[in-house]
C-alpha cells in the first residue's frame, strides 16, 4: 500500500481481514445531529464501506457549534445530503444511502424494512420514544445497536462511557430508558452516556418549563459521544480492541 492511500494507518492497526470486514459492512446512523454526524464521519473515515443515513432536518445556524454537517455555507441544506457529501470526500469508495425523513415510532419498522439489511444500527435521535422503539426492533431482528443518551449541560468528555443501560448513572434520559426497558422486555441496550452530573442552568426569564431554555450544549460533547459510538461499532465489526 502506497503512502498516498488514506487507509494506510487503518491497515496497520486493524490488518487486512478486519479491513475487509469494514469494507463489506453496512451501518445505519439514525439522526445526523451533533452525535450522529460525528459518528457517521468517523465511520466513513474508518473505511466502513456502506452507510445508511437517516434524518429529515436541514442545517440551522444553531447547529454550527457542534455538528459536523453545519457550516455557514450548508445552512438550509438537508443534513443527510451534507453528510453524504462529506463521506464521499473522505471515502469515495463507500456506498451511502440517504433517507430524508424524521423517524416516528410507528414508522420505524417500515423504515428498517425499506433500509434493508444492516450490520449495525446507531441511534442518535432525540426522541426517547423512538429510541425505545428502535431498541425493541433491534432486539426482535437481531441487529446490533448502540444508542446515544443525553449530553446537554455536560462539559467533561472524559466522563463519556460505553456501557449497558443497566450500568448507567447520573443521566435522566438513562433513568427513563431503564424503566421503559423493563416494561417492554428489552433485555439489554448498549448506550453511550456521560456519568457526569449536569451543570445547572437557569431557565430564561419569562419562558415555560416545556420550552427547555435551561438546556445548553458544549461544542465538544456531542461529537465526543459520536466518536465513542463509532469506536464501539468499529471495534465490534473488526474484533480489535474488545
Amino acid at each position: 500500500m502506497g503512502d498516498d492511500d488514506p487507509r494506510q494507518r487503518l491497515f496497520r492497526l486493524f490488518g487486512d481481514d478486519a479491513m475487509a470486514r469494514l469494507a463489506g459492512a453496512r451501518v445505519a446512523v439514525v439522526g445526523i445531529g451533533g452525535v450522529g454526524s460525528a459518528c457517521a464521519e468517523a465511520l466513513a473515515r474508518g473505511a466502513v464501506g456502506n452507510l445508511a443515513l437517516v434524518d429529515g432536518d436541514t442545517v440551522a445556524p444553531s447547529n454550527i457549534n457542534r455538528q459536523a454537517v453545519a457550516f455557514l455555507d450548508t445552512v438550509g441544506l438537508p443534513k443527510v445530503d451534507v453528510m453524504a457529501a462529506i463521506a464521499a470526500q473522505v471515502n469515495p469508495a463507500a456506498r451511502v444511502d440517504t433517507f430524508r425523513r424524521f423517524v416516528l415510532s410507528d414508522e420505524a419498522a417500515g423504515l428498517l424494512d425499506e433500509m434493508g439489511p444492516v450490520d449495525y444500527l446507531c441511534d442518535a435521535v432525540d426522541s426517547i420514544a423512538v429510541k425505545l422503539t428502535l431498541a425493541e426492533l433491534a432486539q426482535e431482528r437481531g441487529i446490533p445497536l448502540v444508542s446515544a443518551m443525553g449530553g446537554a449541560n455536560k462539559v467533561h468528555p472524559e466522563r463519556i462511557r460505553v456501557a449497558s443501560i443497566w450500568d448507567t448513572v447520573n443521566d435522566p434520559i438513562c433513568r427513563v430508558v431503564r424503566k421503559e426497558c423493563r416494561k417492554r422486555g428489552i433485555r439489554d441496550l448498549t448506550v453511550v452516556f456521560s456519568d457526569e452530573h449536569a451543570v445547572p442552568v437557569a431557565m430564561e426569564p419569562g419562558t415555560g418549563r416545556a420550552e427547555r431554555t435551561n438546556l445548553g450544549t458544549a461544542s465538544f460533547m456531542p461529537p465526543a459521544m459520536g466518536l465513542a459510538m463509532a469506536g464501539k461499532v468499529i471495534r465490534d465489526l473488526t474484533g480489535v480492541g474488545e
